[in-house]
């Protein structure tokens, strides 16, 4: 039988091991489409996968990877042939089904959407998941009505992932944009992204007010907890703030005072199971409203062998933009 290589993840008698070897093709599951990988991307629930810090996989053995892109081999699906470019992130990848750091993948049809004309399959993973969940976000808020005429918009964790693309996507679209990182060091990055201005995380981590200063008229939230609930505390009236992310906990030690008393909404996003129309949407979005310049200095390249190592250092916050992984 043909075998490929992949970063698998196998049960250890304390925790798991993530380590690149050889995989059976006859072990994929089921499928209709089968993908040769071109390229993967390293998120931040890859880190929580490949580290076992979180119980973010779901079966065993486990081909870690919750994105790739890359050329259609076979096809059972009447929307894809040989030869096809797609590009898929989320459905399970990496948690329930065998996922994107490989040289292959099946999966089914139904999840893959077509690289956007513009963008190579380096750029799509450049972009990832956390790049589409930057986008899903600044679509919510439009559609909540949130403008550049609305007022400021903050972003938080602003260095990470989704915070680089969502920085540099809502600049482009003309929003005034407060970034908020804990490494200062960072500020010429985000200001280069196109922030209006940095503000130090601390002023967002201090016990919760019910209500605050108002300060922005909306947001992008990667980091949860203590962090959002004084965004919502501090968000104008009508306002609101798309939340993706749980870098800094689950909890939310807020009050129902922002969305009763400044009509603030709360909006969630997910881009796991988001279904395909929205999908395709925010990747033509994201075709056309990220600055491809801007794309290439958030991006850094790695090899497949090392990333378990860098799925360390993201949770360790050594990560600055996105990872791209070269598979092949």
């Amino acid at each position: 039988m043909a075998t490929f290589k992949a970063i698998r993840i196998d049960k250890a008698d304390k925790g798991t091991t993530a380590a690149l070897t050889q995989f059976d093709e006859a072990e994929l599951m089921d499928g209709d489409v089968t993908v040769r990988v071109e390229w993967s991307t390293l998120n931040y629930k890859d880190g929580l996968a490949l580290t076992g810090k979180a119980p973010v996989v779901r079966r065993f053995p486990m081909i870690a990877g919750i994105d790739f892109a890359g050329t259609v081999e076979a096809s059972s699906h009447p929307q894809w042939k040989a030869g096809d470019k797609v590009v898929c992130t989320g459905w399970g990848m990496g948690e329930t089904h065998l996922g994107a750091y490989a040289e292959k993948a099946r999966v089914k049809g139904d999840w893959l959407v077509a690289l956007p004309q513009g963008l190579s399959a380096r750029d799509a993973m450049a972009i990832g998941t956390a790049g589409f969940t930057a986008m899903l976000s600044v679509l919510a808020l439009e559609k909540h009505g949130v403008s550049p005429k609305s007022g400021p918009v903050v972003v938080t964790g602003a260095a990470g992932g989704v915070g680089s693309v969502a920085t540099a996507v809502l600049s482009w679209l003309g929003y005034h944009v407060i970034a908020s990182t804990g490494r200062a060091s960072e500020a010429d990055y985000l200001k280069s992204l196109g922030a209006a201005e940095v503000i130090d995380r601390n002023e967002l981590s201090a016990p919760p007010k019910p209500l605050a200063k108002e300060r922005w008229a909306g947001g992008v939230d990667s980091v949860g907890s203590t962090t959002l609930a004084n965004l919502l505390s501090m968000t104008r009236y009508g306002g609101a703030i798309a939340a993706c992310g749980l870098a800094a906990g689950m909890d939310l030690p807020s009050s129902v005072a922002p969305f009763i008393l400044r009509g603030v909404c709360l909006l969630g996003i997910d881009s796991v199971m988001c279904p395909i129309d929205p999908r395709k949407a925010a990747w033509q979005r994201l075709a056309s409203d990220l600055d491809r310049s801007k794309l290439s200095e958030i991006t850094t390249e790695i090899p497949l062998a090392e990333v378990p190592e860098w799925g360390a250092k993201i949770l360790a916050g050594q990560v600055r933009g996105r990872i791209v992984v070269k598979i092949v």
